[in-house]
């Protein structure tokens, strides 16, 4: 007989709202060991797996689930790390949604199983049995070449780790003074803890990678001074850290933010935490935040642990067409962030200090599907109105830092300021020097980032070993 199937997943526990809206501790809070084995068990182990064609960085998901059903973890670890150098980010932020479990069997009649939830027990599991846990072996080739990857977030990261698998020697160059990228400035440490990022680098680390911080290429040394001292490839991966703003009047008033700046000094310089960490950031008491993705989710969320007793997202279309997830959303709304949909802000107004103190918005209406697919936002005129704030977050996307381009002459870029790379290779107009992450495809998820790294290495390697 067919084995019978629960269709519904195990769920994961989470802190009560009431209690995480105060806190910066990790919302989900894992599963336990019976948890995860019993959602493990609900994989039906298709022989032709539609769930891999999901994955961009191709993790053999079947085969790790297989292990943690069996309580076979030191397995589960081998088997998920051979393709995948940072699991416990993965199953925390990757989209599993739309990608590897939107493809799963089960999700044509129930609830596909939760591989982004199993990956983070994977790798929970690792952290806590260090001397139990599989060792990834690394297969040093005699003349293996020199890379130097620029960027120490998911892109750069997965491509050195990949690269120095395959037997070169790497060093990644990172502007900051902390290795990570957007995993450490930009992420809360509600959704991705600090030490769980850490924790990869670390790993990436013990591989053999070197990493120099405070290194910001452009500045200390171009592309090209890279390539004349040693290097044989360059992969560039330095992010899109460069903030978009509204550009609507008022929008250079005090205690209005880029969701960057707003971000950074919580997460990074640890704003949450003063005055013990000497970082300041306005604790607002009203807060609006103008977006409809995670980055406006994250912003909103953490005013509210900063003490704000009202959040508004404003965004000009409707819940259907916010690129947030859907996971993300919810916990948003759970914590009590007040969405001000189909709005669309005017202006901002400011006090005699100079301080924000309201932004004028209008209503809007969706008309026909714009390039993006979704439906255009339309002004209805006569829809004036104010909201009193004191603190404005503006998290409307990034954009590529020139320095790189500016500074390596003959890179082609496009119209959007991002250097042009290959899809499939990331090959760049610029011989022996790649490119992937948001400085090709403009800022993305952390598991698209992780599969252009993670393709450019492949890449770089066969050219290394063609010229060897």
């Amino acid at each position: 007989m067919p084995k019978k199937v629960n269709l519904n997943r195990v769920p994961i526990p989470k802190q009560e709202p009431a209690a995480r809206k105060k806190n910066f501790s990790e919302v989900a809070l894992g599963y336990g060991e019976e948890e995860a084995i019993e959602e493990a068990s609900r994989c039906l182990q298709c022989p032709k797996p539609t769930c891999k064609d999901g994955c961009p960085v191709n993790v053999d998901i079947p085969e790790f689930i297989e292990a943690v059903r069996d309580r076979n973890m030191v397995e589960a670890v081998r088997i998920l790390k051979g393709k995948n150098s940072l699991p416990g980010i993965c199953g925390r932020v990757c989209p599993q949604e739309t990608q590897c479990e939107e493809r799963c069997a089960l999700a044509k009649k129930g609830a596909p199983v939760a591989i982004g939830r199993l990956e983070r027990y994977v790798a929970d599991w690792e952290r806590a049995h260090p001397e139990l846990a599989a060792k990834q072996e690394v297969d040093y080739v005699a003349g293996g070449r020199k890379v130097a990857v620029v960027g120490s977030g998911p892109a750069g990261l997965t491509c050195a780790a990949d690269l120095v698998k395959m037997g070169h020697e790497v060093t990644i160059f990172e502007a900051l003074h902390v290795a990570g990228g957007v995993l450490m400035y930009g992420i809360p440490e509600f959704r991705l803890p600090k030490q769980i990022v850490q924790g990869e680098v670390d790993y990436v680390k013990s591989l053999g990678v070197e990493i120099k911080l405070d290194h910001v290429i452009g500045k200390i040394a171009t592309a090209d001074e890279l390539l004349e001292s040693g290097y044989d490839a360059v992969f560039l991966a330095p992010g899109a850290g460069a903030p978009m703003f509204l550009s609507i009047p008022g929008e250079n008033l005090n205690n209005v933010y880029s969701a960057n700046e707003f971000l950074t000094r919580t997460n990074l310089m640890k704003a949450y935490l003063f005055p013990r960490w000497d970082t300041p950031v306005k604790r607002g008491r009203r807060v609006a935040v103008f977006g409809g993705g995670n980055v406006a989710m994250d912003a909103s969320r953490c005013a509210l642990r900063l003490g704000a007793e009202e959040v508004y997202v404003i965004y000009r279309r409707s819940k259907v067409e916010m690129p947030a997830r859907l996971e993300e959303r919810e916990n948003a709304e759970e914590e009590g962030v007040i969405f001000r949909l189909l709005t669309n802000p005017k202006s901002f107004m400011g006090d005699e200090q100079g301080r924000v103190r309201a932004v004028e918005c209008y209503e809007m209406e969706l008309g026909e599907p714009d390039d993006s697919g979704r439906r255009r936002p339309i002004r209805k005129p006569g829809t004036e109105h104010s909201i009193e704030i004191d603190t404005a977050i503006v998290a409307l996307g990034t954009r590529p830092n020139p320095i790189i381009p500016s500074t390596t002459e003959g890179l082609e870029l496009t119209r959007w300021g991002t250097i042009r790379a290959d899809e499939a290779t990331g090959r760049t107009s610029r011989d022996r020097i790649w490119c992937g992450g948001d400085m090709a495809t403009g800022a993305a998820t952390v598991i698209s980032a992780m599969g252009a790294g993670k393709r450019a290495a492949a890449d770089i390697d066969a050219y290394l070993r063609e010229k060897r």
